[in-house]
């Protein structure tokens, strides 16, 4: 059995009283998009289809265009289509169909069919049955049958056309003006008008009602008798462009964004450059492979569903990680020169890099534990490598580097063409924060805060646990050693090159006890040290470790500090970081807690530890985060939010540039008043909806630049977290 800490009944526990999640394919939402080629870039986009062939085509003011490669380009195909203006076209039975000045026409069927339509300036036109053809112009409507023969017409009606749709079920069809829905029947036609309204912009089928946008928000027409519903203004935006039905499912096309009805009335939302080339949706249609189309005002959006499992989705990531986010050994995000162009990335430091890496290190030792991959251990040892050096290059003994650089390069003065003038006021105003290491070539940073050091003792203890060569496990025990060694030798303190403790690297009991009992440092800090405590008792068995932690609690209060439930935590005038819920302490927090509990002196301690963390547990439930939840069943956890953690990971991204995202404008959403945990709505938004952060990002929605691609850690970690903990089940199909 696998197990993390020394209690090997915990993990039975967890395995006899958890529901691990079935991991079973799902339909995983992604973007391809397609922009304008540079030759028609001012083109107008109006309508997007594609028929059985799979072809995507786009029609605009300049004409047919072919979706390829990730363009939209002039379609050259069918000369003769070159030589017509076409101003619409659809699908019937799968083939293209297009509407010219003179003609319907279609170049499936050998080419047989086409019938001149007779009208001046045509705009619209709807298939019925049996290729009969209803056409409209700005003032004319003429039904045609596949010959071409006049069936019925109307001119100078005075609609002001907007849509005409075909209703199978009751062979008719549906038209729509700015003003009213009317109804033609193909067994006797008769215009007939069923509702009158305003602002009339789209119209669809669903179900046994007709749907119709508006500019502020949709309506349903139910029944034989088309009894209109109060306008429904609770969506992601209300001011609709297009309305589609794609097998079943009610798709919506708005000018900022679009979004799907969901079988619970709750609304998929796809915005943003993570989904569409722009916002402002001209038209929407079902797409080749189970896919949805998204033609928008500069480009068109192919979202494809394609059936994946957590598991296909970790190697896809762990493939974009080895890709384009290693440095050094370290983990790094993906600067990019031009704002969404992984073309122009690079790698820079970051204040957090030995935390940031420990997270993908602790990953992959999850993995090789649960499938013993060598590549996994492969991963794993390299990152130790960089997060080993970081206490190799300062001069202090066991003080971690925030990270390292090339003597020169520290700042980006290359690749991002700062001048040297810049660089000098950069050290001017904040220090030298970058050290110059003993060979003279390379440069560590400063500054190093408790984020750094809980990541370092997370992962080294882990790596000591898991990692299958004891060579290797010693020199992540050394690290651990070192690491508590400076802390207890500087009173409690990371003491920096200059003597001075940094900003945050501060567990000594006159700091941490000068803090209210409800500020959240208090607690934090005190859990924190015992548990780097622990951990380096646990593998070194020097009494020193443990009478050092024995004294904090007794003398200090730090067992009394820790084992305050969260709900103690709130707001404290004039504290630093006490005028909101710190996040980041969360993810500090919970890194910290399968060593705070199952590294414990007693099982008296253990059972207190466990209570507090529940505590803390039970305040982040909301968030739904799967690492928090697959943290905590390491901790013995009987009960976790499996279904909740699976959720979150089967709505993340797949795209994880970081685009700039808005939801202040939703009207679907609950707000709620303004609180201390910065939570802005009554559900945490799914991720593949808000912008991406890391996991003390929370309940942040609204934000990015995209000028980064995020590192895949923060999926691979919660996923091979949930498969160690076996609250995820392996990949079935």
């Amino acid at each position: 059995m696998r197990k993390l800490v020394i209690v090997a009944c915990l993990i039975l526990s967890i395995n006899a009283n958890a529901q691990a999640y079935k991991d079973v394919p799902f339909l995983q939402d992604f973007a391809e998009k397609f922009e304008l080629n540079d030759s028609i870039e001012n083109a107008t986009l109006l309508q997007v289809r594609s028929d059985r062939n799979l072809a995507l085509k786009v029609l605009s003011g300049e004409g047919l265009l072919n979706a390829y490669d990730n363009l939209l380009s002039s379609d050259l195909q069918y000369r003769p289509l070159l030589d017509m203006n076409i101003v619409a076209f659809d699908t019937y039975q799968k083939q293209f169909i297009y509407l010219t000045e003179s003609s319907v026409l279609s170049n499936a069927w050998g080419g047989k069919f086409e019938v001149e339509h007779g009208l001046q300036s045509p705009i619209h036109f709807a298939m019925g049955s049996d290729f009969s053809t209803l056409v409209a112009s700005s003032n004319s409507l003429k039904l045609i049958d596949k010959s071409g023969n006049s069936i019925w017409e109307i001119k100078e009606n005075g609609l002001k056309l907007i849509a005409i749709k075909y209703d199978e079920t009751q062979n008719r069809f549906l038209i729509l003006d700015k003003e009213a829905v009317y109804t033609l029947s193909l067994e006797k036609p008769e215009l007939k008008k069923i509702y009158t309204g305003l602002n009339l912009t789209a119209i669809a089928l669903y179900k046994n009602d007709i749907v119709i946008g508006t500019n502020k928000g949709i309506l349903t027409l139910s029944g034989s008798n088309a009894t209109p519903s109060d306008i429904n203004e609770k969506l992601p935006w209300t001011e609709i462009t297009s309305i589609k039905n794609i097998k079943n499912a009610l798709w919506f096309g708005t000018t900022k964004g679009a979004f799907k009805l969901r079988e619970d009335g709750k609304y998929d939302y796809y915005a943003s450059k993570r989904w569409l080339v722009d916002d402002e949706v001209v038209d929407i249609a079902e797409g080749p492979d189970n896919s949805v189309l998204i033609a928008t005002k500069t480009g068109m959006s192919q979202i494809n569903f394609v059936p994946m499992t957590l598991a296909y989705k970790a190697a896809y990531f762990q493939k974009i990680q080895r890709l384009r986010h290693i440095r050094y050994g370290f983990t790094a995000n993906l600067t990019l020169k031009t704002p969404g162009d992984l073309t122009t990335g690079y790698y820079h430091d970051t204040d957090n890099d030995g935390l940031w890496t420990s997270m993908y290190m602790a990953g992959e030792l999850y993995r090789y534990a649960v499938t013993k991959d060598e590549d996994a251990k492969q991963n794993a040892y390299e990152a130790f490598e960089a997060m080993e050096r970081l206490t190799a290059l300062p001069p202090m003994s066991g003080f971690p580097a925030r990270s390292f650089e090339r003597d020169g390069y520290e700042v980006g003065l290359h690749a991002n063409g700062f001048s040297h003038e810049w660089y000098k006021k950069h050290v001017a105003e904040n220090g030298r924060i970058w050290q110059l290491a003993d060979d003279k070539k390379w440069r560590w940073k400063s500054t190093t805060s408790s984020d750094e050091t809980c990541g370092h003792f997370y992962v080294h203890a882990l790596f000591a646990e898991l990692a299958p060569d004891q060579e290797w496990k010693d020199r992540a025990i050394h690290q651990l050693k070192i690491q508590m060694d400076h802390i207890i030798d500087n009173n409690w303190y990371l003491v920096d090159w200059n003597g001075k403790p940094t900003a945050w690297g501060k567990w000594n009991p006159k700091y941490v006890n000068s803090f209210p009992i409800n500020v959240g440092d208090r607690r934090l800090n005190s859990t924190l040290i015992l548990s780097f405590l622990q951990t380096t008792y646990h593998f070194t068995k020097d009494e020193k470790y443990k009478k050092a932690a024995l004294k904090l609690i007794k003398r200090y209060g730090y067992d009394e500090n820790a084992n305050r439930p969260a709900t103690t935590i709130g707001y404290v005038e004039g504290e630093d970081l006490s005028d909101r819920w710190n996040h980041s302490d969360d993810e500090m927090y919970f890194l910290t807690i399968p060593s705070f509990v199952n590294y414990s002196f007693s099982e008296e301690q253990r059972k207190k530890h466990f209570e507090t963390v529940k505590s803390h547990w039970e305040v982040e439930r909301s968030e739904k985060n799967p690492l928090w939840n697959y943290l905590f069943a390491l901790t013995g956890a009987k009960t976790i939010d499996s279904e909740e953690s699976a959720w979150y990971l089967r709505e993340f991204p797949m795209d994880l540039i970081d685009w700039k995202i808005d939801n202040s404008h939703r009207k679907d959403l609950t707000k709620i008043e303004p609180n201390f945990r910065s939570q802005t709505y009554s559900e945490v938004l799914p991720a593949d909806e808000r912008v991406l952060h890391k996991h003390n990002g929370a309940y942040r929605n609204n934000g990015g630049n995209a000028k980064q691609e995020y590192a895949p850690y923060i999926y691979l970690l919660p996923y091979w977290a949930g498969r160690y903990a076996e609250m995820i089940s392996e990949p079935k199909y």
